[in-house]
């Protein structure tokens, strides 16, 4: 129950909600327990009859009538109880799933790239929905069975023993071999349990890459292939499944059982104790009825023990990723004024996951409202740069200020709010073509969306959709070209007005045409702001106020775009080049 232990902050959250229905319980199985004790007086009151003692027909019938309005006013009182209980306990549960997925959500957002990249989306997917299914089960039904069990446990054998101590002794004989099954079988469901959520996100990340690769699946003609292995996985988390099931099919059985036993105990014992005058016909009556009222409650707690134990194994995987610190933290809740200046001191930094050293040293200095282009071959660091200023990582040694200040001290969110990023692959959400650009800019008008989309030139590409800016798209945009995606994720960026704009090869799938229109916007858009273009294409990066080449992660030529054609390097082979070409 360790694991588990994380959820008692929701409990006390709730805990009058809990309280209230821990008390109508108790009061639901007290008016339940009057059955019997009716049923077992109408028994007595039967064989006094029988035996002579009572001679008025007329009286016993008053008597079985009585007992019988009482005994359907107490299922009545009963059943509306028991109908509170579940709405008091279980809506307790659906809380506390809302809140541990929001929980589990807000801090999948708080933690770092490097994160992502160690684990798959099906199993992050798998532990905010399944593993959180599971734990509100233990937070819901395994606790209102528990606190039924126990209540009607409690009152039923406290009855039991004021009416027959001997007899109830010798019922509650099998209570120590079921506790000890339990125990036993706990043990082995955990560890079942653990293997299979594991296969169970194993599942998951398997379906979600498939569906996601799908035009890759279906281009090189691995349908087979891809089907082989899914039914490969399937069948070992459906054994897995079947091994956990095996070891939970033991338990109703063995309940009944040990029910039965109990039952017979009764019979025997009690017909002994009547023959020899200890106690009447209803009270062996009652405690039959006793015994059988507790088949349910005992029977529920093999699938309690069951669901507490998937729930622990459930929330050790949870726990397992709140417990991991965020590496990126914001570090005042004060926001901070952002205008725009950018500095590199010797910058190094090093990707852990791969232990490549993306940047070596790096230094430059970009005023705000000026524009820095970043040029060189893949994997010399140019995305990293970009990464660095969003603050998507850290530094491991220099220094990055942005407006003198290091940025690790600036407040997180008003540094990421005054940055409009582009990135190189661009990504667009299951929503319409209006909401995508809005998601720059939530309070976006109709008319600073259209205006960013003429901006990024793909105005014209939206009205030609079906239903133009309400147009739906598919999961990561799949439903545009390339192109169309890095235009509507340019008028994404316009659309946020930030203070700092950052272009990742964004034009890299666009044509030369197009290419020179959305740079002559951007020339206007970007006054006043401080912006940096990565790019692979002379065209895009010509008209900056500084360039710099990078190579290996340095610097190895920095200036102007005529001054840098001067010189030989780098710069000058790419533009000779890419001039030759587009004069063919």
């Amino acid at each position: 129950m360790k694991e588990l232990q994380h959820l008692n902050k929701y409990f006390l959250k709730y805990k009058w909600r809990l309280v209230i229905g821990v008390l109508i319980t108790i009061v639901a199985k007290i008016f339940l327990l009057f059955t019997p004790e009716l049923i077992g007086s109408s028994i007595d009151i039967v064989n006094l009859y029988i035996q002579g003692e009572v001679t008025d027909i007329a009286t016993v019938k008053k008597e079985l009538l009585i007992n019988i309005i009482y005994i359907i006013g107490a299922a009545l009182i009963t059943g509306v109880l028991t109908f509170f209980m579940r709405q008091t306990i279980i809506n307790v549960s659906r809380f506390i799933e809302y809140d541990l997925k929001n929980e589990v959500y807000q801090h999948y957002q708080k933690l770092s790239l490097k994160f992502y990249k160690n684990n798959r989306t099906g199993d992050l997917m798998n532990r905010i929905s399944e593993d959180v299914g599971r734990v509100r089960m233990y937070a819901g039904p395994a606790i209102m069975y528990s606190i039924n069990t126990f209540t009607l446990f409690v009152i039923v054998i406290v009855f039991m023993y004021k009416q027959a101590p001997l007899l109830t002794l010798y019922t509650i004989i099998p209570l120590p071999i079921l506790s000890f099954i339990i125990y036993k079988l706990s043990k082995e469901i955990h560890k079942r349990s653990t293997v299979v959520q594991q296969y169970l996100s194993h599942l998951s990340s398997s379906t979600q890459e498939s569906f996601s690769g799908i035009s890759i699946i279906k281009a090189y003609g691995l349908e087979n292939e891809t089907s082989s292995n899914f039914s490969e996985l399937s069948e070992t988390s459906k054994q897995k499944q079947l091994s956990l099931v095996k070891v939970n099919a033991f338990f109703f059985p063995m309940m009944i059982l040990l029910i039965g036993i109990s039952n017979l105990i009764v019979i025997y014992v009690g017909g002994i104790q009547y023959m020899e005058g200890t106690i009447s016909l209803g009270v062996i009556t009652k405690f039959i009825i006793y015994v059988n009222m507790l088949t349910w409650p005992v029977a529920t707690v093999g699938w309690v023990t069951s669901i507490v134990q998937q729930a622990e194994a459930s929330q050790k995987r949870i726990n397992e990723f709140l417990k991991i610190i965020p590496e990126i933290t914001n570090p005042i809740e004060t926001p901070s004024d952002i205008i725009g200046d950018i500095e590199f001191k010797n910058v190094h930094f090093t990707y852990n996951d791969t232990n490549i050293e993306a940047l070596k040293g790096v230094s430059f200095k970009l005023a705000h409202g000026k524009t820095l282009a970043i040029i060189g071959k893949t994997g010399s660091g140019k995305s990293t740069i970009l990464d660095l200023i969003g603050r998507l990582y850290d530094i491991e040694k220099g220094e990055l200020l942005i407006d003198n200040t290091p940025i690790y001290t600036l407040n997180l969110t008003s540094l990421r709010d005054s940055i409009g990023y582009v990135p190189q692959d661009a990504f667009l959400f299951s929503d319409s073509i209006k909401n995508n650009i809005k998601f720059g800019k939530e309070d976006a008008t109709d008319e600073e969306v259209i205006q960013a989309a003429k901006y990024a030139q793909v105005h014209k590409n939206i009205l030609g959709f079906n239903k133009g800016y309400d147009t739906v798209l598919g999961e990561r945009g799949i439903t545009l070209s390339g192109g169309q995606k890095q235009r509507i994720s340019i008028a994404r960026a316009i659309v946020k007005d930030p203070k700092i704009l950052l272009f990742d090869d964004s034009l890299s799938a666009v044509d030369t045409e197009t290419e020179e229109k959305i740079l002559n916007h951007l020339h206007t858009i970007a006054k006043g702001k401080t912006t940096i273009i990565v790019s692979h294409r002379v065209s895009s990066v010509k008209n900056a106020d500084q360039i710099i080449v990078l190579d290996d992660g340095k610097i190895v030529q920095s200036g102007t775009h005529n001054k840098l054609i001067d010189m030989d390097g780098y710069y000058r082979s790419l533009y000779l080049k890419q001039l030759s070409e587009s004069n063919k």
